[in-house]
């Protein structure tokens, strides 16, 4: 006859407790508050960019004339004729401003935006 024995001695292991107010953060849990965070920097730059934003009351509007420009026609000369005060060079620059003009060089047929005085 044989005999068994059977060994009972109980192994305890330590098990640390975690803190009460410490959170273990997993994987997905990272990446959660990855993007909650980015969404809110996203949220807080339209928030800033909105106010930024051209609210489009510019004012009344420049009232202004369609001018045809004849052959011979300068920018100075349709300056000086539209221009009350003297002030030909502003008076340049603002019809500049308002036909997008590269340079002061006109073309026969031309219409241009002429500010009224």
């Amino acid at each position: 006859m044989s005999t068994m024995t059977i060994d009972q001695t109980l192994t305890f292991q330590r098990v640390q407790a975690r803190p009460s107010g410490s959170v273990r953060l997993t994987r997905r849990g990272r990446a959660v508050v990855v993007v909650l965070a980015l969404m809110a920097v996203l949220a807080v730059g339209i928030m800033v960019a909105s106010g930024s934003v051209a609210t489009g009351d510019a004012g009344t509007p420049e009232p202004t004339t369609v001018v045809l420009v004849e052959p011979g026609d300068t920018l100075w000369g349709i300056a000086s004729a539209a221009s009350d005060d003297g002030d030909v060079a502003s008076m340049m620059d603002r019809i500049e401003k308002l036909n997008a003009l590269d340079h002061s060089s006109l073309q026969s047929g031309q219409r241009l935006l002429v500010p009224v005085s």
